[in-house]
């Protein structure tokens, strides 16, 4: 039986949860499941891995634009549409090698975002220029806000 020397009965601090305490049972959990995501995406052949373009949203004064990067990739492999109020980006990239070492990301890419009800369809426009594609979303002017004057009886 080990022997404690010290004074008294004195029992060592338990250790608590804080900065640099760490949780085995968590370390082992995030561990296994990258180790899942390493396998679920090894077992994926290369042309059908789906990735998502980086995206920007921003709203201007009379529109609202919708910025993708997406370089290398032709207009002819890019489709644009607006179905009520949700925008699908969607393409593909066939896959291309330099060398023996070089390549880039390929296969079918995807990108959906709600815009809001006030908008005109009929003048959403895209252009691809320097491997990003924009598109313009424009305001209605029906759903700009106004100010109503009151009157008095």
């Amino acid at each position: 039986m080990p022997v404690r020397r010290g004074e008294g009965t004195h029992r060592p601090a338990r250790q608590q949860p804080g900065w640099g305490w760490r949780d085995p049972r968590s370390e082992f959990e995030n561990l296994w499941s990258e180790v899942g995501r390493f396998f679920q995406q090894g077992t994926t052949p290369t042309g059908e891995r789906p990735w998502v373009p980086l995206v920007e949203e921003e709203e201007t004064e009379d529109a609202y634009l919708v910025r993708a990067e997406l370089p290398g990739i032709p207009r002819e492999n890019v489709s644009v549409e607006l179905d009520a109020n949700e925008l699908h980006i969607t393409g593909e990239l066939h896959e291309e090698h330099h060398g023996k070492v070089l390549s880039r990301r390929t296969g079918r890419f995807s990108y959906r975002t709600m815009v809001p009800h006030d908008i005109d369809d009929e003048a959403v426009s895209a252009d691809l220029a320097d491997g990003v594609l924009t598109v313009r979303i424009p305001k209605s002017p029906q759903g700009k806000r106004r100010t109503i004057d009151i009157s008095a009886q």
